[in-house]
């Protein structure tokens, strides 16, 4: 047996910094953010760990403060899909904690990552009295429902680079992940991981983009220099 302690036993209280970090937050006013850190714990996620596993009944709405997770399912044929990756800031699952389920997908991570918690009890406590938490949550969902169609848009690409160019468009958003800012942290490999192509490829295409001018790749990650760009640019290739 594993003495390995659980994500669940590896949780603590977050830092100041940490805290500063969590977008929502800034929405609530202090008796709501009162409520809040009172119950927001964070916890050390290793690779490979498992937040939320398929068929699990939900406990806490998710964020990352640092690091990179892993959406996925597997198929019919039990192939592994993944949906999309989920960088700092990115809290997610919020639908599945609104309707109180059991998880429909995998959360995994992919490097050391730092994953705050906030107990669902406590999620629709500020659901029910707070107007500020309430226009956060409408518009993650609102934001959420924008990335799946694109999401399903990509499944249907075939074009390598259009793949990889749509894959981080949707990284970097603003409203879904404001911690990333203009640089992703990320590898070549990892990025494979989420857009289901090889390392050789996705070099390929981050070169390919790299020449456009719309990214720089830089050591250990990603800058995006025209995101704007970087959108057209995908639906330029599309109609290719």
């Amino acid at each position: 047996m594993s003495s390995t302690p659980t994500l669940f036993q590896r949780r603590r209280s977050l830092t100041p910094a940490e805290l500063s970090d969590i977008p929502w937050l800034q929405h609530l006013s202090p008796d709501e953010q009162a409520i809040a850190l009172t119950d927001l714990t964070i916890s050390q996620a290793l690779p490979g760990d498992l937040i939320c596993r398929v068929g699990r009944p939900v406990t806490y709405w998710f964020g990352v403060v640092e690091g990179l997770l892993k959406m996925s399912t597997d198929s019919a044929d039990g192939q592994p899909m993944t949906f999309t990756g989920v960088p700092p800031g990115g809290w997610f699952g919020e639908g599945t904690v609104l309707k109180r389920e059991s998880y429909r997908y995998n959360i995994q991570a992919l490097r050391k990552s730092e994953v705050a918690g906030l107990p669902v009890e406590t999620f629709h406590r500020l659901l029910d009295h707070s107007l500020g938490f309430n226009r956060f949550v409408m518009n993650q969902i609102n934001e959420r429902l924008g990335q799946f169609i694109a999401a399903r848009e990509i499944d249907r690409m075939n074009n390598p680079d259009l793949r990889v160019a749509r894959n981080l468009a949707a990284l970097f958003n603003p409203a879904l992940y404001p911690g990333v800012g203009a640089v992703l942290r990320i590898t070549q490999q990892e990025l494979a991981y989420l857009v289901g192509l090889s390392r050789q490829r996705v070099n390929e295409a981050l070169t390919t983009l790299e020449a456009q001018g719309v990214i720089r790749v830089e050591y250990g990650g990603v800058r995006v220099l025209d995101l704007a760009g970087l959108r057209t640019r995908s639906f330029n290739a599309q109609a290719s």
